[in-house]
């Protein structure tokens, strides 16, 4: 693939992020922003600020660079609020398109919604929401659905533009994001739906709430925080000093400034629009301008599966394998009586493709590093309990003890059902690659068969008989004692 950039020109930030290729599930390869504060008193002046101009200036200049030593050929720089409304705005383009050598695309702020939306589209599975990008100049509201977005929306809540208009005044600030909010034609539209909070300011508020209740996974995608117990936080983090709130250590300091001017926003959110929990995206505007450039055939691909697939092709020792094993456990499932929802199958799907990539570990620590490399890829399109049932069935996949005096504490994010179904897919796992030597071809000769004698036999082809012995028989017996069935292996 060829590498692609996204230079993001925004009110608070600009930053690149370079792409391994224009794929359905993108790979960072390079990532910087410089904090320029472009929007810095915009509300007062109407104008960007001098010296931001020439740090912003400064970073395309880096970033030029830095794009072509990456071998990017298609570069796509984007500018937000607080380019598109100064009055010295087209003049900084201009000099940002000279340095760039190459046209800027100006966002509107319904373009800017749809932007933040198709981020979203990108990074979840068929999402159901209100999406709010909170930038530093504005906020953009947008409603999606499996089926189409809404029509975007802008306010002037940005964190910079809202300290701004405020005079600095937090009580001011949220009497100004109330009267935006409540009068949108969104309020009252996320009623038992999710909010996909995207921006840094978010992000770094989510950051601090995990600190605060000792959430055991770290990943940022996907971490969710329900609407009815999250005012009590965001009031102290509007009321505290920000650099004595607890686990603030966990947030820059060039970002804690901010920080109570996201809570008042996020605040006015959950009063009026009102929905059941906060979801933070990590792929907003950037990744939604890639997303709106792929064909319609890749994005209708599941992104979670296409991660999977990717990461097998990696790191598994044989990709063909990790596929004829998603065939191979749907058999054994359907054989065996074991039902799925459709979420649990798209789950078991990614299983088993990422069933081997901890092979070239040392074999002691095989089922740790697995775990660990899973718990904190960047796959989109699975949740945090999702990611801990992946984590985990690799875990048991490798270390073979089920006892859970013994498993990561990611084992508190999946309910009762889903660890099962995580030890069951790593029990068959573990009868499986006995048998296969983690080498493709021979598993679709593999078939269930009920039993006269009760339960079910492996049934093996007569010329693989030398297959069967006591270690494999000891794994599928242990498969056995999981799904709670009666089972046998015979070569036949």
């Amino acid at each position: 693939m060829t590498p692609v950039g996204v230079i993001d020109i925004g009110s608070n930030s600009v930053r690149l992020v370079i792409y391994e290729g224009l794929a359905r599930s993108l790979t960072v390869l390079f990532n910087e922003k410089v904090l320029s504060g472009l929007g810095k008193g915009l509300a007062q002046t109407n104008r960007l600020d001098v010296q931001a101009v020439e740090s912003a200036l400064s970073a395309l200049r880096r970033f030029a660079l830095l794009a072509r030593q990456a071998g990017v050929v298609d570069l796509y720089p984007i500018a937000t609020a607080a380019a598109r409304e100064a009055q010295n705005g087209p003049e900084f383009i201009a000099a940002a398109e000279a340095v760039l050598d190459r046209e800027i695309i100006i966002l509107t702020g319904s373009g800017e919604a749809e932007g933040a939306a198709h981020g979203v589209l990108a990074g979840f599975y068929r999402p159901d929401g209100i999406v709010g990008d909170l930038g530093g100049g504005s906020l953009e509201l947008i409603d999606v659905t499996p089926e189409g977005l809404g029509v975007g929306m802008t306010t002037p809540l940005g964190g910079l533009r809202l300290r701004d208009l405020s005079g600095g005044d937090l009580t001011k600030a949220q009497s100004i994001a109330d009267s935006h909010i409540s009068a949108s034609p969104l309020a009252g539209k996320g009623k038992g739906r999710d909010f996909f909070a995207v921006g840094g300011t978010w992000r770094n508020l989510a950051k601090l709430h995990m600190e605060q209740t000792s959430y055991p996974l770290h990943v940022m995608h996907a971490y969710e925080m329900p609407a009815s117990g999250v005012d009590g936080f965001l009031d102290a983090v509007i009321k505290s000093d920000p650099d004595k709130l607890t686990g603030i250590s966990a947030v820059s300091k060039s970002r804690r400034t901010l920080l109570a001017y996201g809570a008042v926003a996020l605040k006015s959110v959950l009063r009026f629009i009102e929905p059941e929990k906060i979801v933070l995206s990590a792929l907003g505007v950037r990744e939604g301008y890639l997303y709106e450039r792929l064909s319609p055939d890749i994005q209708a691909e599941d992104p979670l599966i296409a991660s999977a697939r990717e990461l097998s092709l990696l790191r598994s020792r044989s990709p063909d394998h990790a596929r004829e094993l998603v065939d191979w456990s749907r058999r054994s499932f359907e054989a065996l009586g074991i039902d799925e929802t459709p979420e649990e199958e798209r789950l078991r799907v990614a299983a088993c493709l990422l069933a081997d990539i901890g092979w070239r570990a040392h074999p002691d620590y095989r089922g740790k590093q697995a775990l660990s490399i899973i718990a904190h890829a960047a796959m989109p399109a699975v949740d945090h309990r999702g990611r801990a049932f992946l984590g985990l069935t690799n875990f048991y996949r490798h270390e073979g003890s089920l006892d859970q005096q013994h498993i990561p504490e990611l084992e508190s994010l999946v309910d009762e059902r889903l660890l099962k179904r995580a030890q069951i897919l790593a029990s068959l796992f573990r009868a499986t690659y006995l048998l296969t030597a983690s080498m493709p071809g021979i598993l679709d000769q593999f078939k269930w068969a009920q039993d006269p004698r009760g339960g079910f036999t492996l049934v093996i082809p007569p010329s693989f008989a030398d297959l069967i012995g006591e270690r494999p028989d000891g794994r599928l017996q242990q498969f056995a004692k999981v799904v709670g069935k009666v089972l046998r292996m015979e070569a036949r």
